[in-house]
This record gives C-alpha cells, structure tokens and sequence, in this order.
C-alpha cells in the first residue's frame, strides 16, 4: 500500500506541475496577444480619419488614405474566393465521397496537405514564375488572384471533407434509397446539411489570405493610384502596409499602422463569424 500511495502522490505532483506548466505559457502567450494589440491599437486608432477611406495612399508629406489599397485587397480577395470556394468545395466533395481511401485519393489528398502547410512566398514565387513572366509579362492583380487562390483552396478543401465526413451515413442511405442518383443526393441533402460547416471553412481560408504579403509581392505589387483595371498591378493593403512600415516619414508610418489595424480587425469580424456559425445547432 505505502508503494501504491506513493505512485499516486508522484503522479498528483507531476499533475499539478504539468498544469502549473500549462497555465503559464498560456499566460504568457495571452500577454502577448495583449501587448500586440494594444500597440496596434494606440497607434492605428490615431492614423484613422475619414481621408483613410476616401483618398488614395499619397507621396511622403501629402494628404491622403487608402481607398486604393482597400478596394484592390477587396476586389482580388473576393474573386480569389469565388475560384477557391468552387473548385475547393468540389475537391473536397469528391475526396470525401468519391476518392475514399483509394491510392488516387491518398496522393491527392496528401498532396493537398502539403499544399496548406507550404510558406505563402514559395506559391508567390510559383505564380510569379508562371504567369507575371511567361503568361502576362508584368505584374498585375491576375496573378495576385491566383496566388491567393492557390493558398485558399487547400483550407477549402481539407474542411469540406472532413465535414461530410462527419454526416451520418444514414443520410446517404435515405436518400439512395428514395431512387435519387448519388450526385443528386451530395448536393441536396449532404451540402445542405453541412452548409454550415462549409461556410466556415470559406470564411477561415478567406482570413488567411486577406493579410498575405508575400505573394502580392511578387505577383500584384502595388499601384500608387485608385484603379479597377486587374491587368495592371494593384494597390493592395499588404504591401502598402509593407511600404509604409519601411518609411522614414511619419504620415506614412501612421497610415501603414492604420492599415495594420483595418486588417486585424476584418480577420477577427471573420473568424468571430465563422465561429458563430460553426457553433450553430444542427437543424434536423
């Protein structure tokens, strides 16, 4: 009995210290989120003003905002997503239903994984590669387009597959055996049931390309000017906010940190939204 009581102190004391562990480092790692925000905040509350959404980003000691930025990083992060969302929406469909377990499958879905996990400026430098040298012959918000695209679709894909995963077999079932032929019962019955959990995955690949840097180095680059055309290169919040952030002038600095701010805050609104409907109940 002493050896016993003794095994269970030992495991009580590695538990407390374990847990003790724990709660440290997320203090410290929520310390940190704090200090991150509270230093964008201080400083990007102080560069916004009604000329951030309404002027143009300006030359060094001139008055202006970042109305072209923000409707460049509008235009390609939606178009991205429009392309994303289909043929993501489509992969995963077809992982989850169709490929299974079998070898094809496997490769894909493998290659998918190693897809998510590959640094944004590797696929910056893929798409620059293909279709700002070879293809269009000089930046522009296309190929911006693209690279974000190849960085939404594997979010998009991972998470529409593991979420008809999780519907019961029983819906497949019920409705193959109404007569309904199999496509017919994927997109009637199983996308309905998780449009929910499809929505969030939109929603989270669509926060994590919106404050990509790299790949809009290399494919859109910037454009000092409000313009819609993108064919031309395109004026981005990313890479303003790069561009700022670097300047020896204060109004600069202060709209790069403005910007900073815009896009902390449309990230958090999405996931906060994407978690909302994530936690919605099933409807039956």
């Amino acid at each position: 009995m002493t050896a016993i009581a003794a095994r269970i102190a030992r495991r009580r004391v590695a538990n407390v210290v374990f847990e003790a562990f724990c709660w440290l480092i997320t203090a410290v790692a929520l310390l940190a989120l704090a200090a991150i925000l509270w230093t964008l905040l201080q400083k990007g509350l102080v560069g916004l003003n009604l000329d951030v959404f309404t002027r143009s980003t300006p030359a060094a000691g001139s008055r202006g905002g970042l109305l072209n930025a923000i409707a460049g990083s509008a235009m390609m992060c939606v178009l991205a997503m429009v392309s994303s969302v289909v043929i993501g929406v489509l992969a995963g469909t077809w992982l989850a239903e169709y490929g299974g377990n079998s070898v094809y499958g496997s490769v894909i879905r493998f290659l998918n994984d190693v897809l998510l996990s590959a640094p944004s400026i590797l696929v910056g430098v893929f798409i620059a590669e293909i279709l700002v040298t070879h293809v269009i012959h000089h930046f522009s918000g296309l190929a911006g387009i693209a690279a974000l695209s190849l960085l939404a679709i594997p979010v998009i894909v991972r998470t529409t597959e593991d979420v008809l995963r999780l519907q019961a077999q029983t819906l497949r079932e019920a409705g193959m055996a109404l007569g309904a032929h199999f496509s017919f019962v994927i997109r009637k019955i199983l996308w309905r049931a998780a449009r929910s959990g499809l929505l969030t995955g939109g929603l989270l690949a669509f926060a994590r390309i919106s404050g990509e840097t790299a790949p809009l180095l290399f494919t859109a680059l910037n454009n000092q000017f409000f313009s819609l055309d993108l064919t031309q290169p395109t004026a981005n919040l990313p890479v303003v906010i790069f561009n700022f952030a670097l300047s020896a002038y204060d109004d600069l600095r202060r709209l790069a940190w403005a910007g900073a701010l815009l896009v902390t805050a449309a990230v958090l609104a999405i996931t906060i939204v994407a978690r909302v409907v994530a936690g919605e109940p099933k409807r039956s």
